[in-house]
């Protein structure tokens, strides 16, 4: 009688916690306060992000003008280029589109310049096989004249101003445009650096610290308390496991930002590296662990974001805001903002 009294009660402790889980995944407001985020962006242009001659069709043939670019030469913008994976980007083409942010990543010149470029190494943008770290900026080579769209594979860039760009740069052309900031790498001086020019432009709030690894921003975040950070690998992971323990309604998050792959571009769009991703069964597996709506709802009812990259066919965007992704990065900002205009997103979630 008493074991069975023991594993009714137990049954018992499991179905009421079971129910609270599911109701407060639901209600989280219950027991957490709504994060107040500065910016709610739906369009985001990935590597500082916009590609200003677009490959129109997608057979992976060269175009040699795009809107994006005919446009910035119509309103005499200065083009401002940045590094897009193994391509070039043009941030008034991006913002004249209508994008809403901007994401891009940090280096540090040897001379002590933070510069954009997503490789630490510049062989594959450059020709030159130098890192960016041992050469002063006024050193740095251009961009090569033809780089293949990482996240679209068999489509080339080009551009006629091939410089880098100094974050300082961008920060005094886009004061107001809210940025990802991804720390490459795990250089105290750096993020010193990047944190000094988001307080010298009174930015804190509408520019977000990234990096994958833990310890980078764990140090970010001591750096420049002030400034919302995303997910890193090992807390994304984490966030899973609370998730399907049913836990995570019960625990409080400090991040505001969750970035993540929509997995259904690998091996199509984009050709990972890692030869465990080019496994389907693994590509099917992360689709089905990580894109989960109800995840997804939680975390915008908590005042997080959740944003999808890198989304460059109008069917992968589709795809993002289907699953209930707020915003989607992308490498072709018109594209997005011809999407979002034929098929307007749901309004942001009221703030209380």
């Amino acid at each position: 009688m008493d074991a069975l009294s023991g594993i009714l009660l137990l049954c018992l402790a499991v179905g009421v916690y079971v129910v609270c889980s599911l109701y407060l995944l639901h209600n989280p407001l219950i027991l957490h306060k709504r994060k107040r985020l500065e910016f709610y962006c739906r369009h985001i242009s990935h590597r500082g992000g916009k590609i200003w001659r677009e490959d129109r069709k997608h057979d992976g043939s060269f175009y040699t003008v795009s809107f994006c670019f005919a446009l910035c030469v119509c309103l005499l913008f200065f083009l401002v280029f940045f590094t897009l994976s193994v391509c070039y980007c043009d941030d008034d083409s991006a913002v004249s589109v209508g994008t809403e942010m901007l994401e891009m990543d940090c280096h540090l010149t040897s001379d002590g310049y933070v510069v954009i470029s997503h490789d630490s190494n510049l062989l594959r943008q450059t020709g030159y096989d130098k890192t960016v770290s041992s050469l002063r900026f006024q050193d740095l080579p251009l961009y090569k004249e033809r780089l293949e769209v990482t996240f679209y594979a068999g489509h080339y860039s080009t551009g006629k101003d091939r410089k880098f760009v100094l974050l300082e740069d961008v920060f005094k052309n886009f004061p107001n445009m809210p940025m990802i900031l991804e720390v490459k790498e795990n250089n105290d001086l750096l993020i010193r650096k990047v944190s000094g020019l988001v307080k010298q432009y009174h930015r804190e709030s509408i520019t977000v610290w990234a990096s994958e690894e833990s310890g980078v921003m764990a140090k970010c975040n001591k750096q420049n308390p002030s400034m919302p950070y995303m997910f890193t690998m090992r807390r994304g992971a984490l966030l899973l496991l609370l998730f399907y323990t049913g836990l995570l309604p019960f625990v409080p998050l400090g991040e505001s930002l969750l970035f993540f792959y929509l997995p259904t571009i690998i091996n199509r769009t984009y050709i990972p590296e890692e030869a465990i991703l080019k496994k389907r069964f693994v590509v099917y597996l992360l689709q089905k662990l990580t894109m989960r709506k109800s995840l997804f709802e939680h975390l915008t009812k908590r005042g997080l974001q959740v944003q999808l990259f890198v989304c460059n066919e109008e069917s992968d965007m589709k795809a993002a805001f289907d699953v209930g992704a707020t915003g989607v990065m992308t490498d072709y900002p018109t594209v997005l903002t011809n999407y979002i205009n034929k098929h307007p997103p749901p309004p942001p979630p009221p703030v209380y």
